[in-house]
């Protein structure tokens, strides 16, 4: 199985990035994660949708051949970040790559409520764009005080990786009947 990772943080030491890594090194058994790049994505524009520049037309190549997608959202001004809302408006226009595909959301903050704020800005554009996403009570993956959580650039916090353990077999069961 092959997921495709946004990551909505283009920070060095990103703690949603360090999420992913964490993702990709746990769960290598069950799937392959690539994490796409999303920085060089140059800002959508309506006039170019139809004849993108090559890096998009290759990110929404990768995202269209992946089985599924997570992505992984901090929480800027109680929304999600403009890098990653850019990304998700190439990926909404032509060909609809996420439409009918299996996506889960992630977000990691420093405060204490995780990334709750953005996670539902963020499932109501995915509804728009009709993403096949899984029914969040019980799988919203909002880790919070994540000072305390990370060490040397991956999850450590055991409660949240058991948690994490729990949601993902889930998205792997959605993802295969959602096929």
């Amino acid at each position: 199985m092959k997921i495709a990772a946004i990551v909505g943080s283009i920070r060095k030491e990103s703690l949603n990035k360090q999420l992913a890594l964490t993702i990709k090194d746990r769960y290598t058994e069950q799937f392959e994660l690539e994490i796409l790049d999303i920085a060089s994505l140059p800002f959508y524009n309506q006039d170019e949708e139809n004849n993108p520049p090559q890096v998009v037309v290759d990110f929404k190549k990768k995202v269209s051949e992946a089985d599924a997608v997570l992505i992984f959202t901090p929480e800027f001004n109680w929304s999600f970040p403009g890098v990653l809302k850019n990304a998700l408006d190439w990926l909404s226009r032509v060909d609809f790559v996420l439409r009918g595909k299996a996506v889960h959301i992630a977000g990691v903050s420093g405060g204490p409520l995780g990334t709750i704020r953005a996670q539902l800005q963020l499932r109501q554009v995915l509804t728009g764009m009709r993403a096949n996403m899984m029914h969040p009570a019980g799988n919203e993956i909002l880790i919070g005080s994540a000072g305390q959580k990370f060490s040397d650039g991956r999850l450590t916090d055991e409660a949240t990786l058991t948690f994490l353990d729990g949601v993902m077999e889930k998205f792997i069961a959605h993802v295969q009947t959602s096929k």
